[in-house]
């Protein structure tokens, strides 16, 4: 029985040592790669208030900046996105969700939404949809604040 029982664990010393092997940390496999996308644009936004209203103001622009990061395990396709807007009707700094389709190089499609904080008193909504090129973005801008005042315009971006 002794021998037996030997036997079987004689391969269990070479088993050990073949799994001790490796065991380090694994070595990157390339560098990491980031989009296109990922850093911060600048560029102006132009806004139209109750666009269509009677006595509606004329459309008026300002700058704004969006900074764009990655957000892991997306493919390149998913951004955090700080948007930083100095425009008179609409100065707010908030955070808004980016997608890029149908894939991860430019051109693409590239759609942002998000909420902020109205400097008139209420949680507004906004929403943005256009074409990102490697170092120009060119959207549709539009959404909701107080009052269901709406607002549409555009915003044009370049890559800082």
């Amino acid at each position: 029985m002794r021998a037996r029982t030997m036997r079987q664990f004689r391969p269990l010393p070479v088993l050990l040592l073949l799994t001790a092997c490796g065991g380090g940390s694994p070595s990157p496999s390339g560098p990491s790669s980031s989009s296109f996308l990922t850093g911060t644009w600048s560029g102006t936004v132009t806004i139209a208030v109750n666009p269509g209203d009677p006595g509606a103001s004329a459309p008026t622009s300002g700058p704004i900046t969006l900074t764009f990061d990655e957000v892991p395990q997306t493919n390149l396709q998913t951004f955090r996105t700080t948007v930083r807007s100095q425009h008179a009707w609409l100065p707010v700094t908030t955070t808004a969700s980016t997608a890029l389709t149908p894939g991860n190089t430019a051109p693409a499609q590239i759609s942002t939404q998000g909420q902020f904080d109205s400097p008139r008193g209420c949680r507004g909504t906004f929403g943005s949809v256009g074409t990102a090129n490697a170092s120009r973005i060119e959207a549709d801008f539009t959404g909701v604040d107080c009052n269901q005042a709406t607002f549409t315009g555009t915003v044009v971006l370049t890559k800082n």
